[in-house]
């Protein structure tokens, strides 16, 4: 078992995403309006982590003329299938108000720090995409919904949409697979296919001391995903006194040791 003190990442490191590829281990973090977009780490024991890559870093990856404070990128999501990374980002053009002007692109590399391809475009319809890779070949996006609409709430749920490698675009229909629970303010989607159950993992309760991780399953890619009767999977909104607060938007990975470990957002408040 490894001993790990936490943070393994400390400082402006928010939203971490992290996969495995043999032995080694990435995480990606948001960057928000700083340029090159998207914080890459790597590490060999999760323990130890030196920055990788910044991915990001042509014009024509990431142009964030005229975006506001805390625009600009929003949880990465990197991923590693048939033989390249796949990075899902967001470029967040507004943030105040009842719109979200989000646009969600993906971007491929062989290698974690080589020359990362120009941006294909996904949607717009909400931000903290991911990108799963299904057992049979199929990948779909994970997003969450944002709801414009006055007198609605603005976190609609949590969609799913097949991606076609050899069209380089979304098809299908999206469909809403997950409305969240009570805690509300449901975000950052991971899903994963372990054993015969697809795991979602999302963030709810914003990203303040409300802050959680919530976990649910379903045998059926579209659901329905029944909510873990002891949610949330972390939190801290329980224990106001511990130095580390705002505990969320998680991340899972299994090591090549086959045991599972937890990335997630977190903050320490000024004495």
């Amino acid at each position: 078992m490894v001993k790990i003190s936490n943070p393994i990442l400390p400082g402006f490191n928010p939203d971490p995403s992290i996969c495995r590829v043999g032995e080694d281990y990435y995480i990606a973090v948001s960057t928000f309006e700083w340029f090159p977009g998207v914080g890459i780490y790597h590490s060999k024991d999760l323990k130890n982590w030196r920055l990788a890559s910044r991915p990001l870093n042509r014009l024509s990856q990431l142009n964030m003329t005229g975006n506001p404070d805390s625009g600009g990128i929003w949880a990465p999501a990197i991923s590693y299938r048939d033989g390249q990374f796949w990075l899902i980002y967001t470029d967040v053009k507004v943030v105040e108000g009842q719109w979200k002007d989000c646009h969600n692109y993906l971007a491929t590399c062989e290698t974690i720090d080589g020359e990362w391809s120009d941006p294909i475009y996904l949607n717009s319809t909400g931000f903290d995409p991911s990108l799963f890779h299904d057992e049979d070949g199929k990948k779909y996006l994970v997003n969450m919904v944002w709801d414009h609409r006055i007198g609605n709430h603005h976190f609609y749920g949590i969609s799913l949409q097949e991606y076609s490698v050899e069209e380089q675009k979304l098809i299908g229909k999206a469909e809403v697979i997950f409305k969240g629970t009570d805690i509300k303010l449901t975000e950052a989607p991971h899903l994963y296919k372990i054993n015969e159950y697809y795991y979602l993992l999302t963030a709810e309760g914003g990203t303040k001391y409300d802050h959680q991780a919530t976990i649910t399953r379903s045998k059926q890619l579209k659901g329905p995903y029944e909510v873990h009767p002891e949610n949330p999977l972390i939190s801290s909104f329980h224990a106001p006194r511990i130095p580390l607060q705002k505990a969320g938007h998680a991340s899972i990975v299994q090591t090549h040791t086959d045991e599972w470990f937890l990335v997630h957002l977190t903050g320490r408040p000024l004495p």
